[in-house]
């Protein structure tokens, strides 16, 4: 798979077949990475697809969690090779993708069929095989001895009581929470079962605009998307 960017700026994700553009033709023998010419003598520039490429081309469903909060997430909790994770509220499995990308031992659990079909089919394109149980974490957590789980849920003070159970001493329980009265339910549920309450982040992100002389921020960011809460098992 490869990704092609016209001389605007566009991308696209290119798998199979010759590509097609309004700006011409490339025949597939021809699609490989460096500069590429169409038969209407327009360039593209083309780069073997990352995961990075591929997660910008999934199938979209639910809201799905931006890369500056899982970026967090993967550092605060040390995730790794190793790491046994268990994640809900699966969505279209952005955050399910990304930490199997990291750890081979990787579960989400997700209680609506619609969404585990586009979430089956994400994970297939990013090549990342994480095990998707179509099941409803607050009834219970099947995993033991789990460093880490991660929750994308309306309500995540339901599930506290079965990490509690499930967590080894020490391991992360985190929530990301669109709203802080979402925050203080889930810590002040989290705090009673002797969870202690490492960090509450809101990730901002403001790019830049960089184009010869002119050089400032830009004037629209990525500003509030959520809340991440961190808290570990004692």
């Amino acid at each position: 798979m490869h990704i092609l960017i016209d001389a605007e700026g566009n991308r696209y994700l290119h798998i199979r077949g010759d590509f097609h553009s309004k700006q011409g033709v490339i025949q597939e023998k021809n699609i490989r990475p460096g500069i590429l010419t169409t038969h209407l003598n327009k360039e593209y520039i083309c780069f073997p697809a990352t995961f990075a490429d591929l997660l910008q081309n999934i199938s979209r469903g639910p809201a799905t969690m931006h890369g500056k909060d899982i970026g967090i997430i993967l550092s605060k909790a040390g995730i790794g090779r190793n790491t046994k994770i268990v994640d809900a509220g699966t969505g279209s499995g952005v955050l399910a993708a990304c930490l199997a990308h990291i750890s081979e031992d990787v579960t989400t659990y997700e209680s609506r069929k619609e969404h585990a079909v586009i979430a089956k089919k994400n994970f297939i394109l990013l090549g990342v095989q994480p095990t998707l149980k179509e099941q409803d974490i607050t009834k219970g957590i099947d995993e033991e001895q789990v460093d880490v789980i991660t929750l994308d849920l309306l309500e995540p003070w339901k599930v506290v009581q079965h990490a509690a159970e499930a967590l080894k001493a020490g391991g992360f329980l985190i929530a990301y929470c669109t709203n802080i009265s979402q925050v203080t339910d889930f810590i002040k549920t989290a705090e009673e079962k002797n969870f202690l309450l490492e960090d509450v982040i809101e990730i901002i992100q403001r790019s830049w605009k960089i184009e010869e002389k002119i050089v400032r921020p830009e004037h629209i960011g990525l500003l509030h998307t959520g809340f991440l809460v961190f808290l570990r098992k004692v």
